[in-house]
Formats: structure tokens, sequence, C-alpha cells
């Protein structure tokens, strides 16, 4: 048996203020998905932020989608860590 709590779960999203009003899930996976997720971002630079919940949230999406309001909060949040994270690596 497998316990769904130890298999990594990984969301990427983007954000283009030009095209729409709301960030887009642009994959959603686990396992070996979440695995190749993580590397993409990381081989990238892309900083990842660890929030299991709101990735939980995040799955319950279909690729392409906007996030619904209700996420707009807690997503705020990551474009924030990312916008730090840019400005310490001089980015």
């Amino acid at each position: 048996m497998t316990d769904k709590k130890n298999i990594r779960q990984a969301a990427a999203l983007k954000y283009d203020a030009a095209k729409r009003q709301a960030p887009v899930l642009t994959a959603s996976g686990q396992g070996l998905t979440a695995e190749a997720i993580i590397k993409r971002a990381t081989d990238n630079g892309v900083p990842i932020q660890q929030d299991p919940a709101l990735v939980g949230l995040l799955s319950e999406l279909e690729v392409n989608e906007m996030i619904p309001a209700d996420l707009y909060d807690a997503v705020a949040e990551v474009f924030a860590f990312i916008y730090q994270a840019d400005k310490q690596a001089g980015k």
C-alpha cells in the first residue's frame, strides 16, 4: 500500500498580466511527474516554494486553467516569494 502523504507533488504557475487577469496552472503532477517539474524549475533558476496545501488545491485544476478567485491570496504570496527571491539573486 502506498502512503499518499509521502508522494511528492508539484504545480507550476505562470502569470502574464497582459494576457490574463489571473495566473494559469501550467503543470501539475505527483511522483515522477512532480520530480520532473521540480527539476525543470531548478534547471531554469525558478525559485521553488513548498506549500503542500496549495499544491493540493492547484492539483484539482486542469492545466492551462486560470486559478479561481478563492486562491488569489495564496498564489499572490507565491509570486511575492518569487519576486523577493529574484530580487535577492539580482535578477
